[in-house]
């Protein structure tokens, strides 16, 4: 078996909108970046999206890393906005879009123009994250190099919501300690948790369904480069039930667990073995 090592990822973010697609009247924003976020801004780095390089097991090693998030955002924010939908396309030099009718009309310049939709949208102010990704060695040095020297301005989620990258640095595993928790869990930042399985003994927690893997297929063919996207490709998501932490998170278990401890920059990160790393 090939030695796995942790990553730990430090950044500070800006803004940032975390769409949460069950959200229908206004978008709401999840309070951390989802799993399946943060690979594709990894993807992006090292400029392998949809593990094109290795085919089916490029895609497989992307999915096969663990990661665990942790931390939060100074402020939330809503903005009044008029999203566009529908297919938009270009037609003799005009952006077009098909109404409520399928009639095609322009969406910018003089005449009729198609409906658009006022909504709130929930944004996220000044965020403070620290993300560890546990994986193969070779793999994990290569994300490392790849963000330590991008070839391209790193974002996560939206392409403007970029990302300042504060430190990078491998740990490993012989530097996690493993702790048992008998009766409580003591969090110092939030984080996301999985829900199944997991011994919480009071019943009252918010839970988001957070996306974890995305696999865009052609005819149930996972896609290996973004030149086979195209109007019938399907966006395979899988989503996961998750129970968001807040600062200072007391959680009363019902049975023992064990926790890996990671000692970062001088703060302790407490990860629940099971259920903490998705």
């Amino acid at each position: 078996m090939k030695e796995e090592v942790i990553l730990a990822i430090e950044i500070f973010q800006p803004f940032a909108q975390y769409r949460n697609p069950f959200t229908f009247y206004y978008a709401q924003s999840y309070p951390l970046p989802p799993k399946s976020t943060i690979i594709g801004m990894l993807q992006n780095a090292l400029n392998d999206w949809y593990g094109k390089r290795e085919g089916d097991k490029g895609i497989k090693k992307w999915w096969n890393l663990k990661v665990s998030i942790h931390g939060g955002f100074e402020s939330v924010f809503w903005n009044y906005q008029q999203l566009i939908k529908g297919n938009i396309i270009l037609r003799n030099g005009v952006l077009m879009n098909k109404d409520e009718n399928g009639k095609l009309l322009p969406l910018y310049n003089k005449g009729l123009k198609p409906l658009r939709s006022p909504t709130y949208q929930q944004e996220l102010f000044n965020g403070h994250i620290t993300i560890f990704l546990k994986g193969e060695r070779d793999f994990v040095e290569k994300i490392k190099d790849s963000l330590k020297h991008p070839l391209k301005v790193l974002y996560l989620g939206r392409s403007e919501d970029v990302i300042f990258l504060k430190d990078l640095r491998l740990i490993t595993l012989d530097e996690v300690k493993s702790e048992r928790k008998e009766r409580v869990l003591w969090l110092d930042y939030p984080m996301y948790i999985k829900q199944k399985n997991f011994p919480i003994k009071t019943k009252r927690y918010p839970i988001y369904s957070i996306p974890v893997k995305v696999v865009f297929k052609n005819d149930n063919t996972s896609i290996s480069h973004k030149a086979e996207l195209n109007k019938n490709t399907l966006r395979d998501v899988t989503f996961e039930s998750v129970i968001y932490t807040s600062y200072d998170y007391i959680i009363r278990l019902s049975k023992e667990i064990y926790v890996d401890v990671i000692e970062y920059k001088g703060k302790k990160f407490k990860i629940p073995k099971e259920c903490g790393w998705l």
